[in-house]
């Protein structure tokens, strides 16, 4: 390595952001690789001035704080990062170890080296526990921090090959060629096993969130300096925010960007996003941007196995008030968490999802509430007294309408999403999620959305290996379908039948079509006696067509006796003769017998005009024959007969009712736009498909059976692990600092 350089120490001294940033710039553009324990060093002396000892001069005086930025001189820095050299390379005997490419060997001695070295009297989950600073002067490092510092003595050692593996909640070394080796170097939570030098197969193998399947962010020099800088803690205390510390960050973090170092790494874009969101730089991207870019990063790089880029995202909706992206954002990180199986090491995403099903969700909902009833345009104080109905001197208010999210199908639908991937998530896990805490939250959360919202879904039950599960009444219904389109296609096709001949001669016309004596006809010969025959084929069904009306006409004819016709007419005859000119016939009275006790006249009012669209939109329009087919009045025998099946087709329509039209019957229906498709939710988890019926039934949720089956341990694997020799406790980790 080129060490502590002259041209470093000219940055020297240190007295604002500016300087800092330029220092930072020197490194990551110069042609050797980025000096780290310079630069964390660097970094932990400001950290330190700007947040450790603040904290203490508040508690002293109380005063209010004032922007200061510590004047960093070479001295002190200088003296850390040669203290850090001496050690490392007084205690690695490099005459053990090959040169050039590093082994396991060096990685656990160099790890131990660190390990070793670290205080027994300290809680390894307290801020500003990251940089060597912390390190030099208090031997006190948190995970991160521990990886951090072997990757940087490697590098002190002349090994470049040796780089920080981050996944969203642990840090592990990479080494060996193009980095095909991993070791792990560090803790982990609370757990006390000492696993340094072990690859991390066995946490991928388990499908454990803190490997991330395999697919953590591989660091490159630079993205360790990003990493650095993405780690610092500008909090004072859990309520104060170093104001300098967290300008400071963004700088840097943006001269990450612009250099390209922040592209394959999610969570600092995230970090970035976040601070942006607070103070937003002119000229720069704009939060929403950085979030985005941040998802895509995880997509493309990374198949889509990093959580909190949705998280970040989903709690910058949150806070800006867009409660429906914000369930989505939470239903897709449910949806990447899904294919993990949990573990008592990813408590930092177990937090992160029970602060959104806990506290997150229910302060939305309630607050959506809370603004419908306050509504002017929903508030019943807003309505008139006549809008109430009394009832016994008492009236009644008009109930206020849902707000539009817990009126949107959608939005019921992400919420579900939610739900089932974290459902998937504890399925095949050695340690259960949900609990009775969890339960009651859901219950009123899905509580809040009315029956008619919740029963507007299409839910599928996806299987094992991505297929779509149809439960025994689904394929009833389809069954009773296809039983349908069976009759309808056997109905249709029975009038064809009863034309006889006209249907074989046109078959045996269209089997020999294209032939001629026994020889196929090629090109245009072939086209025209195509056509000629089809010509042939309309005549002869037009003749047939109409000699069957002729024949079906001479039938009916030949009932009629012929002797009635000599008979003296009915004595009403005349009687209708002479008044249908001034009054209109009933046709119940002629179809049903001259004998009837009904009017033979229809009763005519001012008010009786017939409606235009109602006579329009009738079926029987265009139909000499209302309520009748042609069908049925060629099958009709009587007049009677006729009249029985018009009364019947008239009973069935009415006996409709208000039922949904169907689009294509009448010319109006090419001109509907139509209803739009159900929200499409996928149930990969055992216990929503136990929930399908509940979720979406129209009366009461049945709170009870929701809850036992969301509680049920079935899905749980109860595994024993065994616990590895040299055991070794350190606390819990450094957790990501979460933004009230």
């Amino acid at each position: 390595m080129a060490g502590f350089r002259d041209e470093d120490k000219r940055h020297f001294p240190l007295q604002d952001i500016k300087s800092v940033v330029e220092l930072f710039r020197s490194q990551l553009s110069c042609s050797v690789e980025p000096n780290l324990a310079l630069l964390s060093v660097t970094l932990g002396y400001i950290e330190n001035v700007l947040t450790n000892n603040r904290a203490l001069n508040k508690v002293d005086s109380g005063a209010n704080l004032e922007p200061i930025f510590p004047v960093v001189e070479l001295a002190p820095v200088e003296a850390l990062y040669h203290k850090f050299v001496c050690q490392i390379k007084g205690s690695v005997d490099l005459s053990q170890f090959t040169h050039g490419v590093a082994t396991r060997d060096l990685v656990k001695k160099v790890s131990d080296v660190i390990w070793s070295s670290l205080s027994r009297s300290y809680h390894t989950d307290r801020a500003h526990l990251q940089s060597l600073y912390s390190y030099l002067t208090g031997n006190r490092l948190d995970c991160f921090g521990v990886a951090f510092a072997v990757v940087a003595a490697c590098q002190v050692l002349g090994y470049k090959d040796v780089h920080l593996a981050l996944s969203e909640d642990h840090a592990w070394v990479t080494f060996g060629d193009k980095g095909a080796e991993t070791a792990e170097v560090t803790w982990h939570g609370k757990g006390n096993e000492d696993k340094r030098g072990q690859p991390i197969s066995v946490g991928v193998a388990e499908k454990s969130w803190l490997y991330l399947y395999g697919y953590p962010v591989q660091c490159t020099r630079s993205m360790e300096v990003a990493a650095m800088v993405s780690a610092i803690n500008p909090s004072i205390d859990s309520h104060t925010d170093s104001i300098e510390m967290a300008s400071l960050q963004q700088e840097l973090l943006w001269l990450l960007y612009d250099m390209g170092h922040l592209r394959k790494y999610p969570m600092a874009l995230g970090n970035l996003a976040d601070l942006e969101e607070i103070d937003p730089t002119p000229d720069k991207p704009p939060p929403i941007q950085l979030f985005h870019e941040g998802i895509h990063a995880g997509k493309v790089y990374y198949n889509n196995q990093h959580v909190y880029p949705y998280t970040y995202l989903g709690s910058h909706h949150y806070r800006r008030g867009q409660f429906k992206d914000a369930l989505h954002c939470w239903a897709q990180a449910a949806n990447v968490i899904r294919s993990y199986n949990y573990n008592r090491e990813d408590e930092e995403i177990y937090k992160e999802f029970l602060e959104i099903a806990h506290e997150l969700i229910p302060n939305m909902l309630k607050s959506v509430s809370l603004s419908a009833l306050h509504s002017p345009a929903l508030s019943p104080a807003s309505s008139t007294d006549d809008s109430s109905e009394k009832s016994n001197g008492r009236s009644t208010p008009v109930s206020v309408p849902l707000s539009p999210l817990l009126n949107d199908p959608e939005c019921f639908a992400y919420l579900l999403q939610l739900y089932d991937g974290i459902c998937q998530w504890e399925e095949g896990s050695s340690t259960p999620v949900l609990h009775i805490g969890w339960a009651k939250h859901i219950v009123q959360s899905i509580n809040s959305f009315s029956p008619q919202v919740r029963s507007k879904l299409n839910i599928l039950l996806i299987g094992d290996q991505g297929e779509v599960i149809k439960d025994e009444e689904e394929e009833e219904e389809e069954e009773k379908e296809k039983d349908k389109d069976e009759s309808k296609t056997e109905e249709k096709e029975e009038p064809k039948k009863g034309r006889g001949r006209g249907s074989k001669g046109s078959r045996a016309v269209a089997k020999g079509k294209g032939e001629k004596n026994g020889v196929v006809l090629k090109g245009k010969e072939a086209k025209g006696k195509a056509d000629s025959q089809s010509r042939q084929e309309h005549s002869g069904n037009t003749r047939l067509t109409n000699e069957t009306l002729l024949s079906t006409i001479e039938s009916l004819a030949s009932k009629v006796d012929p002797d009635s016709q000599n008979e003296a007419p009915h004595p009403n005859i005349a009687d209708l003769a002479a008044k249908c000119g001034e009054n209109i016939l009933n046709p119940e009275y002629l179809l049903g017998g001259l004998e009837r006790s009904c009017s033979p006249f229809a009763t005519r009012t001012a008010d009786s005009r017939p409606d235009v669209s109602e006579f329009l939109s009738q079926r029987s329009n265009g139909n000499p024959f209302p309520g009748m087919t042609m069908e049925s009045v060629l099958k009709a025998e009587s007049p009677a007969e006729m009249a029985f099946q018009t009364s019947q087709g008239q009973g069935d329509a009415a006996s409709r009712g208000n039922a949904a039209p169907v689009l294509g019957t009448t010319e109006d229906d090419k001109f509907k736009v139509p209803m739009p498709p159900l929200p499409i939710v996928k149930f990969a988890s055992a216990k929503m498909k136990g929930l399908k019926e509940l979720l979406t039934s129209t009366g009461k949720l049945n709170a009870s059976a929701i809850k036992l089956q969301l509680t049920a341990q079935s899905q749980v694997q109860v595994v024993k692990r065994s616990r590895m020799s040299g055991d070794f406790d350190y606390g819990s980790s450094r957790r990501r600092p979460r933004r009230e």
